[in-house]
């Protein structure tokens, strides 16, 4: 199966909270450049995408959502904010992963839990850096627990 991590879209510097930072335009443009590139990773459906609660990552998701197949399930995870727990959320993968079975499953978090959690995915892999609409896929492996880091894409612009 793939997995795919995002970082969200550029947001703003300054609102009410850290989880009220809205996208710049630039950061919903840049996401929507960078669901285009994606979207030819999947030959059929996009099986399940996984959306912080914050603004920024709403945002992302909903630049995205037009240029990818209508996902079969869209859940907000309140476990993937930036101080999320990347072991935890490795778990929680790996349990819905063996009940469930998607083919692909797409992430938008935030840093630090998305470079943390591309290394939990990946033993032995450093915690990438991950700029504002970057992605990294993974090839996951449900048997053995372990994943391959396919590529790592930030957008142009």
């Amino acid at each position: 199966m793939r997995i795919y991590i995002m970082r969200h879209g550029e947001a703003q510097h300054f609102a009410a909270s850290d989880a009220e930072r809205p996208l710049t335009d630039r950061g919903a443009a840049l996401s929507e450049q960078m669901a285009t590139q994606l979207a030819g990773q999947f030959d059929n459906d996009l099986d399940m995408v996984w959306v912080s609660p914050y603004l920024r990552a709403q945002q992302t998701w909903q630049a995205m959502a037009s240029h990818l197949p209508a996902p079969k399930k869209v859940m907000t995870v309140d476990e993937i904010t930036p101080y999320g727990d990347a072991e935890d959320v490795a778990s929680y993968i790996k349990a819905v992963v063996s009940i469930e079975q998607p083919e692909n499953l797409l992430i938008v978090s935030h840093l630090p839990l998305v470079g943390y959690l591309t290394s939990e995915m990946v033993p032995g892999l450093q915690p990438p850096m991950f700029i504002t609409s970057s992605i990294a896929a993974i090839d996951y492996q449900p048997d053995s627990g372990n994943g391959e880091l396919l590529w790592h894409a930030n957008p142009e612009g």
